[in-house]
């Protein structure tokens, strides 16, 4: 078959299909988010445009946030479809990187393919083109390597015959998942070649479950039964193992008290007996407290980032640590007993091993009693009161207003600790996403957008501060645009709250991140009217004053968003300075001269560096 390298390309996306969760044959690649250039627009533009009815194309604004968006796709999916973003080469396709590791800190799959220079050199240098001085090979897109799993450039058209496989391998392995990156040379994407027809048949990508070695398992299952206070530990992997139900089996069949981590927040009901709650510094204090007196930890599915284990001070020194996990790299840090394996798979398989083992019934009870004390805080801190709202006020409703089949988003400042602190899932399914591993501000909106087009069975809500929205808004208007509904709910505390919060809380002078504390010509400085500027962006757009009139306005928002197919935006001014705390430790660098440096030598050798078994 005769094709351009971008047609063939375009045509194995195409053929490419994806088995879900529940069984259900769907696309791969479901959809592709473009912004055209010089370098791409008529190669792969041509071959895309050639395709559109049988691939998606969606216009974005920014190269980040359209990519953004297609991780947002690719994590409300449980990476089982992938989004595609393409831009030409230069500033566009560099645009790209932040969200590529985003893709990469948090085990989600992106297809990447910017455009690149010249292969033949020449109309060298070409515009956009950077030129590296000492090594001719060089462009912008080898920036993409340190956050990329898999990266190519596709220097001639029979290239995509080898590579092309080696892709769909990093993207649907899970545990290598990650972005791609194709880069694809002008002149090549519209060069000629003879493909082979084997290359495009339909082939389905179905989830690999690979099983534990049974002397792994069985040392698993000897530490657990030589343990008196076992805690299970809930991560990412889990979701995307479709292992949620498998767990809570698991944890009721031997009575294990289980907590979450952000990645794997709402895959227990909040209500189930078992459950502690979430661990870490953006947690509770109820699952910190059942951590600090575990024996053992079965962490299944995580890689234990320093907010999960509060920079290695929330498990009690002398704790055992058994990982179940499908990457290896994941599964032996911190001297763990390491079980390699798909976590539904290995969890099932665990419980063979110990049979009818059971955990003391006083110390499963603790789970429930620990949960109750945080719930009542979490009550408090919801209570309406007088005056401008805090994150959990504002949280709290949207939980209350939220059904069982509703997902909802944040990722950075502090609405992460308020959402991963604070919610109650109601649902059998995961229902939030808390980008925590790269905690990229405007991911909010751009991830959003994607969730919006993958998550259909109820509508997406996404939290963000007045910082996050500053950040990063154009997909307002490629959401609203391309008319996929979803409610933005914006908390406006006049600055970079949390990060004041750190400054201050050490012991610095506050600068630079409240708005009252940021160099200005003004002695009036101008305000910014999110309401007007998110209208202006085709959005619905709705404010509160305060909790009564949100409570209206968000109910209002959530109808206009899917009547009106767009998104509805809710603006709200928060309080700058009410938070949910966990009581946990995050070790952040403090000079000696702070008053926080106090407070930092006495947590500091409570932070066990390995775990030995």
């Amino acid at each position: 078959m005769k094709l351009t390298a971008a047609q063939a390309l375009v045509a194995w996306l195409v053929a490419q299909r994806s088995e879900t969760l529940d069984g259900r044959e769907v696309p791969l690649f479901p959809a592709v988010f473009g912004i055209f250039g010089h370098g791409n627009v008529l190669g792969l533009g041509t071959a895309l445009q050639e395709r559109s009815d049988e691939i998606p194309v969606w216009r974005g604004h920014t190269e980040q946030g359209m990519a953004l968006a297609a991780v947002g796709y690719a994590k409300a999916t449980h990476r089982r479809q992938i989004g595609v973003a393409t831009s030409s080469i230069g500033p566009g396709a560099l645009n790209m990187v932040t969200a590529a590791g985003v893709a990469h800190a948090n085990r989600l799959p992106l297809l990447l393919l910017p455009g690149d220079t010249f292969t033949t050199r020449a109309p060298d240098p070409v515009l956009q083109q950077v030129e590296h001085f000492g090594d001719a090979t060089a462009t912008v897109n080898d920036a993409f390597r340190a956050v990329s799993r898999y990266f190519d450039r596709i220097t001639r058209p029979e290239q995509l015959i080898s590579t092309l496989p080696q892709a769909v391998r990093v993207l649907t392995d899970p545990a290598e998942a990650g972005p791609v990156t194709l880069a694809l040379p002008q002149d090549v994407q519209a060069e000629t070649y003879d493909f082979p027809d084997a290359l495009f048949e339909p082939t389905v990508h179905r989830i690999l479950r690979p099983r534990a070695d049974e002397r792994s398992l069985a040392d698993a299952a000897a530490a657990l039964r030589h343990s008196a206070r076992p805690l299970l530990v809930l991560g990412g992997g889990v979701r995307y193992s479709g292992a949620g139900r498998t767990a809570l089996e698991f944890a009721e069949r031997h009575g294990i008290p289980i907590v979450e981590t952000t990645a794997g927040r709402t895959l227990v009901p909040h209500d189930h007996p078992r459950y502690a709650g979430p661990l870490g510094v953006t947690g509770s204090t109820s699952a910190n407290a059942m951590a600090a007196e575990a024996d053992l930890v079965l962490a299944v599915g995580t890689r234990l980032q320093d907010f999960t284990t509060a920079s290695w001070t929330v498990f009690a020194p002398g704790v055992r640590l058994v990982t179940i996990n499908t990457a290896r790299f994941d599964a032996v840090k911190h001297g763990a007993l390491a079980v390699v394996g798909d976590a539904a798979a290995t969890v099932r398989d665990l419980a063979d091993h110990l049979r009818e083992w059971r955990v003391e019934p006083e110390w499963s009870a603790r789970a429930a009693a620990q949960r109750g004390t945080w719930d009542a805080h979490i009550d408090k801190l919801r209570a309406h009161t007088p005056g401008t709202p805090s994150y959990a006020q504002v949280v709290g409703i949207v939980n209350e207003l939220s059904g069982p089949n509703d997902y909802v988003m944040t990722a950075s400042g502090g609405m992460p600790g308020e959402l991963v602190g604070g919610w109650r899932a109601t649902g059998g399914a995961p229902s939030m996403d808390v980008e925590y591993g790269f905690s990229c501000m405007g991911y909010e909106l751009a991830g959003a957008w994607g969730a919006a087009m993958a998550h259909t069975d109820g509508l997406v809500t996404t939290m963000l501060g007045d910082g996050s929205y500053l950040m990063l808004n154009s997909e307002l208007f490629s959401a609203a645009f391309a008319g996929h509904p979803f409610v933005a709910v914006v908390c406006d505390n006049d600055g970079y709250a949390v990060i004041a919060r750190l400054q201050e809380g050490q012991g610095g002078a506050p600068f630079n991140n409240f708005y009252a504390d940021c160099r200005s010509a003004h002695n009036d400085p101008p305000r910014v009217d999110f309401a007007a500027h998110a209208r202006a962006l085709g959005c619905a757009v709705f404010t509160a004053g305060d909790l009564s009139e949100f409570r209206d306005a968000y109910a209002a928002a959530r109808k206009a968003a899917v009547r009106e197919s767009r998104p509805a935006v809710l603006v709200i001014r928060t309080q700058p300075s009410s938070w949910t705390e966990a009581g946990a430790w995050w070790e952040v660098g403090v000079p000696e001269h702070l008053s926080g440096r106090a407070a930092y030598a006495e947590a500091k050798p409570r932070q066990v560096r390995y775990l030995q078994p």
